[in-house]
């Protein structure tokens, strides 16, 4: 599963009037929501439409696999012209043409046909499961990435305003250090700290632009006003078991692999049916036509037909075929290895995203404490330093605990929403149809069934 980015804070100060519970929750209505932003990704990603467009290539599989059920029908002209001269007399031109028609039509193959067909429709499975799993990350990094700017916006938001109150603080020290009642070291602590935070607040501004560049590819538009997002809750398993017994039996990477066994023991029959006995039908009609002049002149013409059965036994071939089914065996082997390479990443990515959920909800709840305990602790030294009992340092350091445990609380509750997402993602069930998202679901099935059994055409069933 893909990694959660994490934006990283320094112990800055933020005035007091922007401290609040939560930063996530405190944002007014907006116009993009996180199932628009999955909504616009599933319907305009490029990467996704690649992906689409693999499948409908492995459809055209099938149609291939089934030709070598059907006829081959060619038809050959030839025409040759002959010029002789016999000696001590006249000389003459011949021409001869001869057209005909040919087909050839497979009997017995040793199944290797039929065996082609079945490796071309499990090959069909696998890919749909696969852009099912395709669709499934992408909807997670669309997710991911709208949590990003989002919280990247509202880190900027509180440096700015951290940023205007350290202003404040620098103008009242200087105010103080002038009627003799600070120091120079408060005006320097301050000058500090404000310089500090134009740093970081540039820092933010790039991180935003940064997240802002990411949500555009993914999403395919700019993100415009951005409104908060909730945990995922829908079709989210009740427990890790849970969890794990549904991806077991539905998870896309899981379903894929195990299709990918099929097609490949499909082709260990395939190529041993080339071990078998070959028999096919031929059949030909023929028409030659003669045209003389010179030394004879007329015309001469023929036409024949035939027919016949052809049998062929392979004996030996150079161990080409051998290798081929030696070859298929260990590709079968391999592949289902892969079915437990998956079970296996499967079964991580839930404990993680489960882990990095549970992680995320106590976060909050911690991270609400420590922000309600420093703004108190602020409030106070505010007042302390109004009678001399406290220094300009002190408001700063005060200023940085809570500005610290504000950032801390917007990550937390950002990586609340993030994780949610990855365990759908992770059981399998991160679907547009699952979470509701409103577009009009890509069915793949469409295709298939447009080109499975055409005997003759070139364009596609989107007309091109």
């Amino acid at each position: 599963m893909k990694g959660l980015m994490v934006f990283k804070a320094g112990k800055r100060v933020l005035t007091a009037a922007l401290l609040s519970a939560t930063v996530l929750s405190t944002t007014p209505s907006m116009a993009e929501t996180i199932f628009g932003a999955m909504a616009k990704a599933y319907n305009n990603n490029a990467s996704l439409n690649a992906d689409r467009a693999g499948v409908r290539v492995t459809d055209e599989g099938v149609a291939v696999a089934k030709s070598g059920y059907r006829p081959i029908v060619s038809a050959t002209a030839d025409l040759t012209s002959t010029n002789r001269r016999l000696d001590g007399g006249p000389s003459g031109t011949s021409n001869v043409g001869t057209f005909g028609v040919s087909v050839n039509q497979v009997l017995f193959d040793g199944f290797t046909v039929s065996n082609n067909i079945k490796a071309a429709k499990t090959q069909v499975l696998a890919a749909r499961e696969n852009l099912r799993n395709n669709e499934q990350n992408l909807l997670f990094s669309a997710a991911q990435a709208y949590m990003n700017v989002y919280l990247t916006r509202q880190i900027v938001i509180l440096r700015q305003k951290n940023l205007e109150f350290l202003d404040e603080q620098l103008r009242a020290a200087k105010a103080r250090f002038d009627v003799g009642e600070g120091t120079r070291t408060d005006v320097a602590q301050a000058e500090a700290s404000k310089a500090s935070a134009i740093a970081t607040l540039d820092a933010a501004k790039s991180d935003e632009k940064t997240a802002e560049a990411t949500y555009i590819q993914i999403v395919g538009d700019t993100p415009g006003r951005l409104a908060a997002a909730a945990m995922a809750t829908k079709a989210v398993p009740k427990s890790m078991d849970q969890a794990f017994s549904i991806a077991t039996n539905n998870h896309p990477a899981i379903l894929s692999t195990q299709y990918a066994v099929d097609s490949a023991g499909y082709n260990v029959k395939a190529n041993e049916g080339q071990l078998l006995p070959q028999i096919g039908l031929n059949g030909t009609i023929q028409r030659d036509e003669i045209f003389s002049g010179g030394i004879s002149s007329g015309t001469t013409d023929g036409t024949s037909a035939s027919a016949g059965i052809q049998v062929t036994i392979p004996i030996y071939n150079g161990g080409r075929t051998s290798a081929l089914v030696r070859q298929s065996k260990e590709t079968l082997g391999q592949r289902r290895i892969e079915v437990d390479v998956a079970r296996d990443s499967v079964r991580q990515a839930i404990a993680q995203a489960y882990s990095e959920m549970e992680s995320a909800k106590a976060q909050i709840v911690a991270q609400r404490s420590v922000v309600a305990a420093a703004q108190l602790a602020l409030n106070g030294v505010i007042e302390e330093r109004k009678v001399g009992q406290r220094t300009t340092l002190d408001v700063l350091n005060a200023q940085a605990d809570v500005l610290t445990g504000q950032i801390n609380l917007a990550q937390a509750e950002r990586d609340s929403v993030v994780t949610s997402y990855a365990v759908l993602s992770a059981v399998g069930r991160l679907t547009a149809m699952q979470i509701g998202l409103q577009v009009a679901e890509y069915k793949p099935e469409e295709h298939y069934d447009a080109v499975k059994d055409k005997w003759i055409g070139l364009r596609t069933p989107d007309g091109r």
